[in-house]
């Protein structure tokens, strides 16, 4: 069997040493299974995206001694295979627009507007409108999302109980999925169409990735992307989960903390050899 894996970062913000843990251990796991790896720029937020960030990432995975196959697959190139994903979705009848703000989905939550956790983290269930109602907020053009009707979903399907995965390292075996935790997800906006949920999901398929390598705090979105592999009819990559990098106050490294970027050590003077030695890479 084939071993292609991949590293998708997205280009909101600098990488630190959790996102050279990931690449490292990805790239690593192909080079030990003599296969392939690839670089993906999962940019389709263009709201936040900026090149800046992006050219900056390809210098640092260099930098860290990290090759890849190209031409690399950017997400914003390819607007229309995400797009007719999300059409297909809707044409299932598993989609819903969604008006609430994120005031208000932060009020739901429990959580100040003023918080870290996007309201996208907060499992959400309000279901569709009623159709006068929606109709309405239509024709105020308010904004709305494209939200994924988990009890939809599982009428289509039939259930989820016969939706796995193989994990092969985060309690390695057959794992059944559980997207409940997660809830009624959004998969694309009135303003930027389908979101990098689909995205990966389409890009994987269509990359032909057999093994997805990324962090355990991902664990729980591997259950909407089996849900959504089934509705599209796609294939399903085994999945590796590595442990998290942990800073000295035993958190997880963030883009939001301001954590020691890879680019601020290479202006420090620390080496390539240096850095992967401390992060466990000889």
């Amino acid at each position: 069997m084939a071993f292609i894996t991949r590293f998708a970062p997205s280009p909101t913000g600098l990488l630190h040493r959790g996102h050279a843990v990931s690449a490292l251990t990805a790239w690593s796991a192909a080079r030990a299974a003599g296969g392939r790896f690839l670089l993906r720029i999962e940019d389709t937020d263009f709201t936040r995206c900026r090149p800046e960030y992006e050219t900056a990432l390809i210098e640092d995975l260099a930098w860290l001694g990290l090759d890849w196959e190209t031409p690399v697959r950017r997400q914003s190139d390819h607007r229309d295979a995400y797009d007719a994903a999300l059409d297909r979705l809707r044409d299932l009848g598993v989609l819903y627009r969604c008006f609430r703000t994120r005031k208000e989905l932060m009020a739901l939550a429990g959580v100040a507007p003023h918080g870290d956790d996007p309201p996208d983290a907060q499992a959400f269930a309000g279901g569709p409108l009623e159709p006068d109602e929606e109709a309405g907020r239509l024709a105020d053009g308010r904004p709305f999302a494209w939200r994924l009707s988990l009890a939809a979903a599982r009428d289509r399907l039939g259930g989820f109980e016969h939706l796995t995965w193989t994990e092969e390292t985060a309690g390695p075996g057959v794992r059944t999925a559980r997207p409940e935790a997660l809830g009624d997800m959004v998969l694309g906006r009135k303003d930027i169409g389908a979101g990098y949920v689909i995205a990966s999901v389409v890009d994987d398929a269509l990359q032909g990735v057999t093994h997805v390598v990324r962090g355990e705090d991902l664990i729980p979105a591997t259950s909407i992307q089996r849900v959504l592999q089934a509705l599209l009819d796609l294939p399903t990559p085994v999945y590796r989960h590595h442990p998290l990098l942990l800073g000295p106050d035993g958190k997880r490294y963030a883009k939001r903390d301001g954590s020691v970027t890879i680019m601020a050590l290479r202006e420090a003077g620390v080496t390539p050899q240096e850095l992967r030695a401390e992060l466990g890479f000889e």
